[in-house]
């Protein structure tokens, strides 16, 4: 048991949607990611998507509406609901989802989850 420093952790890559796990929680990976560009859209079946905004701003594109998440702010995208994260500018995300659920919602999409 130790201090996480997120910062040094968002470091340690430079890759964009490429979510690294930085520790578990209750069978929850806790990543951080870089956001740049635009994620397709997709949805996750049996979990809700979480999303917290550590640096910059991120958009969440859903059926029909679009939210601004500014640092500080977080979102989240109940099971079920599709969705598309973008960013005009590189932020940075901090990331729980379930151990093992794929980013993408499809094992056969989904990035690796490497752990620093």
């Amino acid at each position: 048991m130790k201090p996480i420093n997120l910062a040094e952790k968002l470091g340690q890559f430079t890759s964009h949607w490429d979510p690294h796990v930085v520790t578990q929680y209750n069978d929850n990976d806790v990543m951080v990611v870089r956001f740049q560009g635009e994620f397709p859209f997709h949805l996750h079946e049996d979990t809700d998507d979480f999303f917290l905004v550590l640096q910059g701003e991120m958009t969440m594109d859903l059926e029909g509406a679009s939210h601004v998440v500014k640092a500080g702010e977080l979102f989240v995208v109940p099971k079920g609901v599709m969705h598309r994260p973008r960013a005009e500018a590189e932020c940075h995300v901090l990331l729980i989802e379930p151990k093992g659920e794929p980013n993408t919602g499809d094992p056969a999409t989904a990035a690796a989850k490497p752990h620093i």
